[in-house]
C-alpha cells in the first residue's frame, strides 16, 4: 500500500511541476498575481508529494519489502538499520535520483517562504526554473528510473549493501554532495529570473549570495568527508586519488569560488556582468553534469554506478538547460554592459578577474581530464585515461597561481595601486615567506615543488593575517579595546571580507597538509611472525597476535595486534583488519591509524596485506603521512569560517536597501 502511494505520489508530482513550471512563467509574465501565487502553492505541494514519496519508500527499506527492487538490490536482513539501511537510499541509482529531487524540493520551500513577499517580480520567475529542473527529475521518475520498481522474482533476502559504503562517513557523504549539487540550482533559478524579466540590478546577486554559499560549502565539506572516508576505508594511504566522480564535484566548487569573487566587482564597480551570469550557468552546468556522471555509469569510479539507461536522456537534458541559458545570456547582453572601467592594471578588480579566469581555467583542466577517456575512445576505439601526474602538473600550477593572487589582493586596493607602492608592501611579506622556505629546508625539504608550495602558502598567510592585523590595530587605537575584541568586532562588523580571509587561512592550512603529506608520504611492506618486531619510520612494531575469522554483522574478520614503540616506549596499540562480505564475495581492507600529534607531526597508518594459509606469517604494509591532521583541521576551520561568512552584517544589510531603490538597469556601489 505505501508503496503504491508513494509511486503515485511521483506521478502527481510531476503534473503539479509541469503546471507550476507554466503557472510561474506565464504569470510572471503577463502580471497575473493569481497564477504566480498558485505556481508558488505547486512549489509547496510538490515538496509534500516528494516527502510523501520519500517516506514511503524509506518504510519499505525499514520493513525489508524485498518486493521492491532498490530495497532488495542494496539492503538485507542483516544490514544494521542505522545508518546503512538508510543510507541503502541514495546508493541505488533510482533511489539517489528521487533523493536529489527531494533535497531541491526543501530549498525551493525554503526559498519561497524565505523570498516571495520582498521580490514579487523575480520569485515567480524563480518558481517557473526550480519547477522545470523538477519536472525532468519527476519525469525520469515516474517513466524512467522508478525507486518503486518491482522484483520479478521476490528472494528471501537481499543483495546487501556494497561493503565499502558500509562506514558511518558513508552516512555523511552522498548527503552533503547532494546538499551542495542541488543547491546550485537556487542561484541558477535567480539569475534565470533575472534574465527572463530584465531586471540586471544587483538585487538578485545580493539576494543569492547565501544561497550560493550554503552549497558551495556543503560541496567543500562533501568533499573533505569523501576524502576523510577514503582515507579510512580504502586502505591505499591516502584520501585523494582524482578520481572522476570526485572531480565533478570539485569543478562547480571551483567555478563557484570564482563566482563569489567575482560578484563583488560587480557590486562595487557595476562590472563583470555577462561573466558572473556565465559563472553561474557553468557551475549549474556542471553540477548536472557531475550527476550524470555518476547516474549514467559511463566511467569507470568507486563512486559510480552500473550502466543505464538514463544516461542520453540526462545528457540531453543538460545540454538542453545549457543551451538554453547560454542563449537567454546573449539576448539580454545589451542590457549587462559594464557600468565603469577598470582603471588600472594594479587595481584589485583587475586581480579578482586574473584569480577567476584562473579559477575557471583548472575547472576547465579537470573536465578535459575526466572526459578525456570517453573522447579517446569515441574518436579511435581505445580508451585513454589521464592519471595524476596530469592533474598534479596541470592543475597544481594553476592552483599555485592561485595561492599566489590570494597574497598579492590584500595588498592593493579598489580603484588601483601604483607599482612602487605595491613593490613597498610585498617587501616584508616575501622576506618573511623566503625565511620560512629556507627553514623547510633545513628541516629536510629539498625538492623544489615542496619548496616553492612553502614559499607561496607562506606569502598568502602572511598578507592575510597582515591585513587583518593591521585593520585590527587601527580599531584597537580608536576604541582603545584590547586587540581579541578588536579583531572579534572588526570581523563581527564585516562577515564578508574578514569571514572571507579566515577561509581563506583555512584553505592555506589544508594545502600545507596536502603537500606534506603527499609529497612526503613514504610505505613499507614487510612480512611477521608471531613475537616479531619490525624498525621502521623511527617506529618498532611488534606484531603480538592474530584473531583470524571472526563473525560480524555480514563480514568475517581477521585482526592483527600491533604493539607500537618509540624511542623504547609503548605509545599506542593498533589492530588493522580485513573483512570478507560472503554475500557479495567482496574483501575490504580497515585501517588502523595513529595520529602522532605533536605540531600535527605525522600519521602512522598500517594495514594487512596478507598473510601464508595457516596465519603463521603475516605482510603488513605501513604508511607514514606528515602533516596530513593538517587537511582535517583546515577542513574544520573552512566550516567555521563559511558560517561566519554567511551571516549578515551592518555593510550588507546597507546594500541589501540600496539596491532596492535602484531603478532596472542601474548598479551600486555598497558602502565600503
Amino acid at each position: 500500500m505505501f508503496t503504491t502511494l508513494g509511486s503515485i505520489a511521483i506521478a502527481v508530482a510531476l503534473i503539479v511541476a509541469l503546471y507550476s513550471t507554466v503557472a510561474g512563467f506565464i504569470g510572471a509574465r503577463r502580471n497575473i498575481p493569481e497564477l504566480a501565487d498558485s505556481a508558488r502553492n505547486g512549489v509547496f505541494l510538490f515538496a509534500g508529494l516528494m516527502t510523501t514519496a520519500m517516506l514511503a519508500l524509506l518504510y519499505a527499506l525499514v520493513t525489508r519489502d524485498f518486493s521492491i527492487s532498490l530495497v532488495a538490490n542494496h539492503s538485507s536482513r542483516d544490514l544494521p538499520l542505522f545508518p546503512y539501511t538508510i543510507t541503502a537510499l541514495w546508493s541505488g541509482q533510482n533511489g539517489s535520483l528521487m533523493f536529489w529531487s527531494w533535497i531541491l524540493a526543501l530549498y525551493a520551500l525554503v526559498v519561497m517562504l524565505w523570498r516571495w513577499r520582498s521580490d514579487r517580480v523575480l520569485m515567480p520567475y524563480v518558481a517557473a526554473v526550480i519547477m522545470l529542473v523538477q519536472t525532468f527529475f519527476a519525469f525520469m521518475l515516474t517513466f524512467v528510473a522508478s525507486p518503486f520498481a518491482k522484483m520479478e522474482m521476490i528472494p528471501a533476502d537481499g543483495a546487501g549493501l556494497n561493503p565499502i559504503l558500509q562506514h558511518p562517513l558513508m552516512a555523511m557523504h552522498p548527503p552533503l554532495l547532494y546538499l551542495g549539487f542541488v543547491g546550485f540550482t537556487i542561484p541558477f533559478a535567480f539569475a534565470m529570473a533575472a534574465l527572463l524579466s530584465g531586471q540586471l540590478n544587483n538585487a538578485w546577486l545580493l539576494a543569492t549570495r547565501r544561497w550560493t554559499l550554503i552549497p558551495w560549502m556543503f560541496l567543500g565539506l562533501g568533499l573533505m568527508v569523501g576524502g576523510r572516508w577514503a582515507y579510512d576505508v580504502l586502505g591505499w594511504g591516502g584520501y585523494w586519488g582524482w578520481d572522476p566522480v570526485e572531480n565533478s564535484a570539485l569543478m562547480p566548487w571551483l567555478v563557484g569560488t570564482a563566482f563569489l569573487h567575482s560578484v563583488i566587482v560587480q557590486e562595487r564597480k557595476g562590472a563583470l556582468k555577462v561573466w558572473n551570469m556565465g559563472l553561474i550557468i557553468i557551475a549549474f552546468a556542471l553540477t548536472l553534469f557531475g550527476t550524470f556522471l555518476t547516474r549514467s555509469g559511463i566511467i569507470q569510479s568507486v563512486h559510480a554506478f552500473a550502466e543505464s539507461d538514463i544516461g542520453p536522456l540526462f545528457l540531453g537534458f543538460v545540454a538542453l538547460i545549457t543551451l538554453s541559458a547560454t542563449a537567454l545570456l546573449f539576448f539580454r547582453l545589451d542590457k549587462l554592459q559594464s557600468e565603469s572601467e577598470f582603471d588600472s592594471f594594479w587595481s584589485r578588480e583587475i586581480f579578482f578577474l586574473i584569480n577567476n579566469v584562473l579559477f575557471l581555467g583548472a575547472a576547465i583542466a579537470i573536465l578535459i581530464g575526466v572526459i578525456w577517456p570517453i573522447l579517446s575512445e569515441l574518436l579511435t576505439g581505445t580508451t585513454l585515461t589521464v592519471g595524476a601526474p596530469y592533474y598534479n602538473l596541470v592543475v597544481g600550477a594553476i592552483l599555485g597561481g592561485i595561492v599566489l593572487l590570494m597574497g598579492v589582493i590584500p595588498l592593493i586596493g579598489w580603484g588601483g595601486a601604483t607599482l612602487a607602492k605595491l613593490k613597498r608592501k610585498v617587501i616584508a611579506p616575501i622576506g618573511v615567506a623566503l625565511a620560512l622556505t629556507a627553514l623547510a629546508f633545513v628541516l629536510g625539504w629539498r625538492d623544489a615543488t615542496p619548496l616553492i608550495a612553502v614559499a607561496l602558502l607562506s606569502f598568502a598567510f602572511v598578507t592575510t593575517c597582515s591585513d587583518m592585523y593591521l585593520a585590527a590595530r587601527a580599531r584597537q587605537k580608536n576604541t582603545k579595546e584590547n586587540f581579541a575584541r578588536a579583531v572579534a568586532q572588526l570581523v563581527s562588523r564585516n562577515h564578508r571580507r574578514y569571514g572571507g580571509y579566515l577561509i581563506h587561512l583555512s584553505i592555506l592550512i589544508l594545502a600545507l597538509g596536502v603537500i606534506g603529506s603527499r609529497v612526503f608520504a613514504s610505505d613499507q611492506v614487510h612480512a611477521m611472525a608471531r613475537g616479531e618486531t619490525w624498525e621502521t619510520h623511527g617506529y618498532t612494531l611488534k606484531f603480538e597476535g592474530l584473531q583470524p575469522q571472526v563473525k560480524r554483522g555480514e563480514a568475517v574478520v581477521t585482526t592483527a595486534t600491533l604493539g607500537v614503540y618509540e624511542n623504547g616506549q609503548r605509545v599506542t596499540t593498533l589492530y588493522p583488519a580485513i573483512s570478507f562480505f560472503d554475500r557479495q564475495q567482496q574483501q575490504v581492507t580497515e585501517p588502523a591509524i595513529w595520529h602522532d600529534a605533536p605540531f600535527f607531526r605525522r600519521d602512522l597508518y598500517i594495514i594487512v596485506q596478507g598473510w601464508n594459509d595457516n596465519f603463521q606469517d603475516v605482510s603488513f604494509r605501513v604508511f607514514v603521512n606528515p602533516l596530513v591532521t593538517l587537511v582535517w583541521l583546515g577542513g574544520f576551520l573552512f566550516l567555521i569560517a563559511t558560517v561566519i561568512t554567511m551571516f549578515p552584517d551592518p555593510q550588507e544589510k546597507r546594500a541589501r536597501e540600496r539596491a532596492r531603490s535602484v531603478p532596472v538597469g542601474g548598479y551600486v556601489r555598497p558602502a565600503e
